[in-house]
């Protein structure tokens, strides 16, 4: 058994079945790596490709019949991963990964002295209430939700993580700037700036998901 990823029954007879509509099939393999995170967990990717360009360091097993590779990065974030395939809602492919992102790597846009404060200071406490009690409220109805990260109590910032509807949003920059920045500054005069570390760029992929 490959100790990095297994695959359920289930699972590894969809990914057989899409393996045989690939030419020299023999030669592929299934990678799956890490490509980011999003909502606290990690992101996916799942594709074929030979099993001879398995990069250097990768880790390279076989669960029955089906060859898998893991890049060197994601060995340990994907450590002890089960693949299933997910009848309900159409059907899918879902990766059950035990590991969760350190919260360094969760937040990269905020410095790691910083995330270590959390948001237990004066003004972050004042900051959490500002937004659960006026800014959630408000963006709820489109799906959209604003939680404190970080606030950096000596020079005054407030980092902001936006999710459901706000996330990856073509408004999520106004809806910061003309509602929640606003709203904190109007509510919090002291503080100096707020900064976005929400990954815009993460989307939903449409052959599987992630659950934790």
């Amino acid at each position: 058994m490959f100790e990095v990823l297994t695959l359920t029954d289930a699972a590894r007879d969809v990914v057989l079945d899409a393996l045989r509509a690939e030419d020299r099939s023999d030669e592929l393999a299934l990678y799956v790596e890490v490509t980011g995170t999003r909502a606290g967990g990690y992101t996916y990717d799942l594709y074929f490709s030979e099993i001879a360009s398995a990069p250097e360091g990768a880790a390279v097993g076989r669960d029955g019949d089906v060859t898998i590779v893991v890049p060197a990065r994601s060995i340990d974030r994907l450590r002890g991963s089960r693949l299933e395939f997910a009848a309900d809602g159409g059907g899918g492919l879902v990766l059950v990964n035990p590991n969760l992102p350190p919260v360094a790597e969760l937040y990269p846009g905020v410095p790691a002295d910083i995330l270590a404060l959390g948001t237990d200071g004066p003004l972050g406490r004042r900051a959490v209430a500002v937004l659960d009690q006026s800014i959630n409220p408000s963006i709820a109805a489109h799906g959209g939700v604003a939680d404190l990260v970080a606030l950096d109590e000596d020079r005054r910032i407030a980092y902001i993580l936006m999710g459901g509807g706000c996330q990856g949003c073509s408004l999520s920059r106004m809806t910061l700037s003309q509602g929640i920045e606003k709203e904190l500054h109007s509510a919090i005069p002291e503080l100096e700036a707020v900064v976005d570390v929400t990954d815009h760029a993460s989307g939903e992929n449409p052959f599987y998901h992630d659950d934790h």
